[in-house]
């Protein structure tokens, strides 16, 4: 957005967000101040501050600060009224100490980040707050259940000798099933009852964590089965890493420019660290480090039986590059891959089903590739879900049914 796009009437808007206040400024299209004013973080609030922002003219945008937190209320409420929506980055600290800060001062940069064209990122959809909601649930009860079991362990170190025989060769899981069923009380001595108490309360705790997770593992795929399952069709990709990446990209993926800035968002962009006669890369220490830790999962998945991932990381050992690096080229690659996948959304095509039928009529990949005119790599792919496209799926699912 630039000033020669806008018209004379046209404003502005800013808007920075608090928990119970936020700020809004209003500008003209050459950067002069309009007016600025605070309203509560409530529906009506939300309306008196749009109601403001069109006192002043059309408003042609609004730059708003923390669209996925403090102001998720403010940015809903104006996509909803037709408004455009940019995401605003808090100004830099070289910025701040130079010009001050303050709640208008925010709001008024925040307007003109717009009109610089700084700010020129959609606000993340609201869609994906349900999805964050249950993967951050998800995420603490992981956390949770992983601290019970680190306790469960270390108490039995300290334990009775009698506890600590009788539990200490059992697996992890049987460990838990033995401690939450035991019987305390049947114990004369008064210690080993009470660390028996301790740990069967663990164990139960541990057990019900379980049961959370499950739960909340079947919302989160059901949540992706509708907005993008075709992620759940790629090799390595689980319902927890497809809602991580789904939350990173914010739920509009046109807010992403560029395959390589979804890369610097992962923090999968390759940074030089050369030196000398040495010339490399290293891994970006930058970005959505959930996002990063989702696409290292994928990779590790991908190197313990994806066949082609293994034949790819037998290869560049062979060129005398070490794990890190090999893993900073897999997840470089698998961002490009899911940039294409999230970026060019399909629907459920039920692709899992077209490698058995073909097997099941002994047909090769040739066969089908010749009948269809395509390569046959395509159509291992479309087989694995790597590269869906919903006219090819119809014509060789139509095919393999006549053949």
């Amino acid at each position: 957005m630039t000033v020669t796009a806008l018209d004379p009437g046209t404003v502005i808007g800013g808007i920075d967000t608090h928990a119970d206040t936020i700020h809004v400024a209003a500008i003209d299209p050459w950067g002069r101040e309009l007016g600025d004013r605070e309203f509560p973080t409530t529906p009506k609030g939300y309306r008196q501050a749009l109601a403001f922002l069109a006192g002043h003219g059309d408003v042609a945008g609004i730059g708003i600060e923390g669209t996925s937190s403090y102001g998720l209320g403010i940015a809903r409420a104006a996509v909803e009224t037709g408004l455009e929506v940019f995401e605003v980055v808090r100004p830099e600290r070289a910025v701040r100490r130079r010009e001050g800060k303050s709640d208008p001062l925010d709001a008024y940069q925040a307007a003109r980040a717009v009109l610089s064209g700084r700010a020129s990122g959609a606000a993340k959809s609201a869609e994906v707050t349900a999805l964050r909601a249950l993967h951050n649930a998800r995420r603490s009860a992981v956390k949770a259940r992983q601290a019970a079991q680190v306790q469960i362990r270390q108490q039995l170190v300290t334990s009775p000798p009698e506890v600590r025989e009788r539990y200490r060769s059992l697996t992890p899981g049987r460990l838990i099933q033995a401690l939450a069923g035991c019987r305390p009380g049947v114990h004369a001595d008064p210690e080993e009852r009470l660390v028996l108490t301790a740990l069967k309360s663990i164990a139960q705790r541990h057990r019900n964590l379980t049961e959370e997770i499950n739960r909340l593992d079947a919302e989160l795929t059901a949540m992706i089965e509708q907005a993008a399952p075709h992620l759940l069709h790629l090799h390595g990709v689980g319902s927890t890493t497809a809602a991580q990446l789904l939350i990173t990209v914010g739920g509009n993926p046109d807010r992403l420019r560029s395959e390589a800035s979804f890369a610097a968002l992962c923090g999968t962009a390759p940074v030089p660290a050369s030196s000398g006669k040495t010339t490399r890369h290293r891994l970006s220490r930058g970005g959505d480090r959930r996002a990063n830790n989702a696409l290292h999962t994928i990779a590790l998945a991908r190197m313990r039986n994806h066949p082609p991932t293994k034949a790819f990381v037998h290869r560049q050992r062979e060129r005398g590059r070490s794990t890190p690096e090999v893993l900073r080229l897999l997840k470089r690659a698998i961002a490009r891959e899911m940039f294409k996948q999230l970026t060019r959304p399909h629907h459920d095509l039920g692709v899992h089903d077209l490698r058995p039928a073909r097997l099941a009529k002994n047909l090769t990949l040739q066969a089908a590739a010749t009948a269809l005119g395509l390569a046959p790599m395509t159509i291992s792919r479309t087989e694995r879900g790597i590269s869906v496209t919903p006219e090819v799926v119809a014509r060789y699912r139509e095919w393999l049914n006549t053949a």
